[in-house]
C-alpha cells in the first residue's frame, strides 16, 4: 500500500482593499459583470472578469434557462469566449464574485467542478496555469495558483490530443 496525500494552497485576503490595485480592479471588473447575469430563476447573480496577457479584460456572467441544464456559468462563458477570440492571448488571472438580494454572502463562492474542468482544459490549451481570484463582496477573497488546488484529480487523457491530430 502506498498512502498519497493532497494538499491544496491558497492565500486569504480580509477585503479587496488588501490586493494588489490590478487584483482589485480586476474584483471590480467582476462585480460590473454582475449587470449582465440573467438569472430570472435562481435570483444569483455570477459575474467573471479575465485579465489577458495583453491587458485586455473580458467579461461575462451566469445565463441562466427555464430549461436548467441549458443555462451556463459565467466562468465557462468567459473562457469559452477566450477560446474562441483569444486563445492566442494567455490568461493572467480571473475573478469571480457573486450576489443575491435573497442572502448575505459571507465567503467567496467556488467554481462549479464543470468549470474547474474547463479552467483546467484552458490551463493546459496555453500551456500554463492562471491565478484564480474568488470575490465575497464586503468581504474575503481568496487567490489560488492554477486549477490543481481546486481539482486535484481532473482529467485528462493525453492519448486523446494525440489520436484527435492524427
Amino acid at each position: 500500500m502506498t498512502n498519497h496525500e493532497i494538499k491544496i494552497a491558497f492565500n486569504e485576503y480580509n477585503t479587496v482593499d488588501d490586493l494588489s490595485t490590478p487584483d482589485k480592479l480586476l474584483c471590480e471588473e467582476a462585480v460590473k459583470s454582475l449587470d449582465s447575469s440573467h438569472s430570472p430563476y435562481s435570483k444569483f447573480k455570477v459575474g467573471a472578469a479575465v485579465l489577458l496577457q495583453s491587458g485586455t479584460i473580458l467579461h461575462a456572467s451566469n445565463q441562466e434557462n427555464v430549461a436548467y441544464p441549458s443555462g451556463l456559468c459565467a466562468e465557462r462563458v468567459a473562457l469559452f469566449h477566450w477560446g474562441t477570440m483569444h486563445a492566442n492571448d494567455p490568461i493572467i488571472a480571473m475573478a469571480v464574485t457573486a450576489h443575491t438580494n435573497d442572502f448575505k454572502l459571507t465567503k467567496p463562492i467556488t467554481s462549479c467542478g464543470a468549470c474547474l474542468q474547463v479552467m483546467a482544459e484552458c490551463e493546459k490549451r496555453q500551456h500554463q496555469p492562471f491565478r484564480t481570484l474568488l470575490y465575497c463582496i464586503d468581504g474575503p477573497v481568496w487567490e489560488v495558483n492554477g486549477v490543481q488546488s481546486f481539482l486535484p484529480f481532473m482529467f485528462f487523457e493525453d492519448r486523446l490530443i494525440q489520436q484527435s491530430s492524427l
